[in-house]
């Protein structure tokens, strides 16, 4: 009776020791080696080794149960009879060894379900940014209370609405939101056209987030009574090169007279944190986006708001890029949604889940085809955008994916990363060709040169860099010195733009050297 009994609890324990098994498997970042290497680094690794070590015992206690070799069962003295009072009987080995391999199987259940079904999982908004060691690598910061800013009046079309953006901070991550099916356009009367989508399911919670420690003590910066209020974290230049349009965590949308150094207006403000501004290929519109889910199409010379985009549940717009003719726009989402928009149709063409935390790095490739994304766990897909379906999927940093942006022949792409890194991907066999590597902080943007020779990046240990995109060396430094930097851009006369948490956007000599302010954040 007592060798069934154990043969039962063999199988039971060892049920427990493959379900902690297939849990681990399921663990975000389960095949990076460093996690195995480092198990204390982070929440995540500690989670990994853990699930694994219960696996190990307890399927060594299933063996041991298996085998009978547990100590604790009462057998009978050699000699004596079965029944009666003088059917005396022993306790084997130690009880206690075996009271502990009955008590892990069970704690290992209860972490399981912990696990899986605690209140953590389903629980309110996290800091997006899942940071390293690093106590500079986080994103830049909410506005505190931003003052309210009324968004330049439309002569033509109806009463601007409201500029829509919400806050990069990672709504947690849905898992793989099914695609929704792109409702009709809802137009209202008093306000521009809407495209609104439908919600997407929600997702993990997301890693943790560093704070950002404030910037090193610098001497007073100049200001100006309408620069941002808060950090710069976007910047685009214009076709014909005259123009910057700059986005912030101030909610505002800003469009500049380079050669004028002049604000030229305040093209618009967003619900939440501005994160995307971005000039249309005709020269005549702008199509920005944000933290409120929003994605605004503007028009530049009044900042009159032709029409509205929502991504309903599907989070805040983290990033956004367009196709080289306008027809299409790519978002990445807090839920871990990307989105493929119709701009001339206004609606939503698809909805594509598979990222498993928030998308914090978009890029379209120069044919308009495809497009590259990647998230906060440090994961890249490549997307067939006209078909709506995913082609590749790795692993391609140990940290968040901050940055993306393809080569012109569209068979490479560029991608920044919280790790530190930035790395160059053949997509012919989806391998790291260069790498370039001297930031000490996240590496939270970059961008490349139009001859494509130069690569430009900025990052939260307060530094620009350039970089020689055929050998992987670093041409120049730029460090102002007065905090992270979130944005970067070439002009036209091939000089680097930078914006970060000084509120400020300023001008670098491409061959290295000190850089000027263009334009002032506004008095604190």
């Amino acid at each position: 009776m007592n060798r069934s009994v154990d043969r039962l609890l063999a199988f039971l324990v060892l049920a427990v020791a493959l379900a902690c098994l297939a849990h681990a498997y399921l663990l975000p970042g389960t095949f990076a080696l460093s996690r195995l290497a480092h198990p204390l680094a982070d929440a995540a690794s500690l989670r990994l080794a853990a699930f694994l070590a219960a696996a190990l015992v307890c399927a060594l206690g299933a063996l041991l149960f298996w085998q009978g070799l547990l100590p604790g069962r009462p057998g009978h003295l050699r000699g004596a009879p079965l029944f009666g009072r003088t059917a005396e009987v022993q306790v084997s080995g130690r009880p206690r060894l075996r009271l502990v391999f009955l008590a892990l199987p069970m704690l290992a259940v209860l972490a399981l379900l912990a696990d899986q079904f605690g209140p953590w999982r389903t629980g309110g908004e996290v800091p997006a940014e899942p940071k390293g060691q690093d106590v500079a690598d986080a994103p830049p910061p909410a506005p505190a209370a931003p003052s309210p800013v009324t968004p330049a009046p439309a002569p033509v079309a109806p009463a601007p609405v409201t500029p829509p953006p919400e806050q990069v901070v990672k709504t947690p991550p849905p898992a793989e939101p099914a695609p929704v099916t792109p409702p009709a356009l809802a137009p209202a009367p008093e306000e521009p056209p809407k495209t609104a989508l439908a919600p997407a399911p929600p997702q993990a919670v997301p890693p943790p987030q560093t704070v950002a420690p404030p910037p090193p003590s610098a001497p007073p910066q100049p200001t100006q009574p309408d620069g941002h209020r808060d950090a710069v974290v976007w910047l685009a230049v214009s076709a014909d090169g005259h123009e910057i349009m700059s986005a912030s965590t101030d909610r505002m949308i800003k469009l500049w007279d380079i050669d004028g150094k002049r604000l030229v207006r305040d093209l618009g403000v967003h619900k939440d944190m501005a994160r995307t501004a971005l000039f249309m290929p005709d020269g005549k519109r702008a199509l920005t986006a944000g933290d409120d889910g929003e994605i605004v199409l503007r028009q530049l010379s009044d900042g009159a708001v032709l029409h509205v985009f929502s991504s309903g549940t599907n989070g805040g717009v983290r990033n956004l890029a367009i196709s080289p003719d306008g027809r299409l726009a790519v978002s990445g989402h807090d839920t871990g949604s990307v989105i493929v928009w119709g701009i001339d149709k206004g609606s939503v063409l698809h909805v594509l889940p598979g990222h498993d935390w928030s998308v914090s790095a978009v890029a379209v490739s120069p044919d308009g085809t495809r497009a590259i994304s990647g998230s906060i766990d440090g994961e890249l897909k490549l997307w067939d955008i006209v078909a709506g379906k995913q082609l590749r999927s790795w692993h391609g940093h140990e940290q968040g994916t901050y940055g993306a942006v393809f080569t012109a022949d569209g068979r490479h792409a560029v991608t920044g990363s919280g790790d530190h890194t930035i790395k160059l991907w053949d997509f012919d066999t989806f391998k790291e060709v260069r790498r370039f590597e001297g930031h000490s902080g996240t590496v939270y943007e970059i961008a490349l040169s139009s001859d494509g020779k130069r690569l430009a990046s900025v990052s939260l240990d307060g530094t620009a860099r350039l970089w020689n995109m055929d050998t992987g060396d670093q041409i120049a430094e730029f460090d102002p010195g007065t905090g992270p930097l979130y944005s970067v851009a070439f002009a036209a006369d091939g000089t680097l733009l930078t914006g970060g948490y000084d509120r400020t956007i300023r001008d670098w000599p491409g061959a290295g050297g000190d850089g000027e302010i263009l334009f002032a954040g506004a008095p604190e």
